[in-house]
């Protein structure tokens, strides 16, 4: 019998892909916005997705779910985090004041109806210092788990690119640690080094690709190749922004490296001008599909046909990266299976 997994915030479904992949049979998610519950749905056609958390109703989830309070073995999700990132508090001690910050406290009102045996919670690193988060723990520990937080590294876990998350696991089996890995750093080239030319490929997501002005096309010809950056450029070819913060957002118009990871793929990144996200030798920026499988999802994913560039590349850069998920379950699921081994032990005893 498959462990039960449930996906809050689940966006195009990189973490509901990942808990897939690790073994779990994913009930359903929760997503609000239309073209992500589109893709969502194109790739996890049996999921039952809710729309609004706010507006979940503790029998209807249940229903719907058809399990009782305590029998989900895993409530993952990831709060949307805008508040939280690097980019809006930069220079700023407190994060950015933005309703969405509050939706950590619909997951833990979705975790109180539920009572699942584990929960795992992904974000930006910023929450760890934050109120919100020790409400959280609070919560959890009134609710009877033992829990640890903490800031893993996408790339250490077999994921092409430097992506650095909060995770916090938590579990009312026992006490559960954060993982810990050995695994080889894969490389762009590894990643996507041996793809079709964009222009001569038959898949639409690798041929979507970011049209460029000749000035702009005519300054990326010039940033040297593999690894390049502005700032190989002279003075006369630099743009006036640039020299006026000549130490500022120094990726931007920088290419990716073949033998190194990737930057963080963002939700920009078919566009140059927002960060390192030219191809390492062709003279254009990433493709959709090199952003997907960068990010690690699967080649076979599936996009809607029928919405923007920019809202697939949306997408793609605010998901938790498949692979990344999947070792995160894959930890749980170990937690799981040994510890409910023991509580049928100590039982069977009594």
């Amino acid at each position: 019998m498959k462990l039960k997994a449930f996906d809050i915030f689940s966006g195009c479904g990189g973490l509901s892909q990942g808990l897939q992949d690790a073994g779990f049979e994913v009930l359903g998610g929760v997503e609000l916005l239309p073209h992500a519950r589109e893709t969502y749905l194109l790739n996890h056609p049996e999921a039952i997705l809710f729309a609004d958390v706010r507006n979940i109703e503790s029998a209807d989830l249940l229903n719907k779910l058809q399990i009782k309070r305590g029998e989900l073995d895993l409530l993952a999700g990831c709060p949307p985090c805008q508040g939280f990132s690097s980019m809006r508090t930069k220079n700023r001690s407190e994060p950015v004041e933005d309703e969405r910050n509050e939706l950590i406290f619909d997951f833990m009102r979705i975790a109180e109806i539920l009572l699942p045996k584990t929960i795992m919670v992904e974000n930006v690193p910023g929450l760890l210092k934050d109120w919100r988060l020790a409400k959280v723990k609070r919560k959890l520990e009134e609710l009877g788990y033992q829990f640890k937080a903490g800031k893993l590294d996408a790339q250490d876990f077999g994921v092409p690119q430097r992506r650095k998350r909060m995770i916090l696991m938590a579990s009312r089996l026992g006490v559960i640690e954060l993982p810990r890995s050995d695994t080889k750093r894969v490389s762009v080239r590894e990643a996507i080094g041996n793809l079709t030319s964009s222009q001569f490929s038959d898949n639409w997501l690798h041929q979507y690709r970011t049209k460029h002005t000749k000035a702009v096309l005519d300054r990326i010809k010039k940033i040297p190749k593999d690894g390049g950056s502005r700032s190989d450029l002279s003075n006369e070819e630099q743009l006036p922004c640039h020299k006026r913060y000549p130490s500022g957002f120094r990726d931007v118009y920088g290419r990716i490296s073949w033998d190194k990871v990737a930057p963080t793929i963002t939700r920009f990144s078919n566009n140059p001008s927002k960060g390192r996200f030219l191809h390492p030798v062709a003279n254009r920026a990433l493709t959709l599909y090199e952003a997907a499988l960068l990010q690690s999802f699967p080649k076979t994913y599936k996009f809607p046909t029928n919405i923007t560039d920019n809202q697939i590349a949306s997408m793609i850069g605010e998901a938790l990266p498949p692979l990344f998920a999947k070792e995160q379950a894959l930890h749980i699921k170990q937690h799981l299976v040994e510890n409910t081994k023991i509580l049928i032990k100590l039982h069977s005893n009594h």
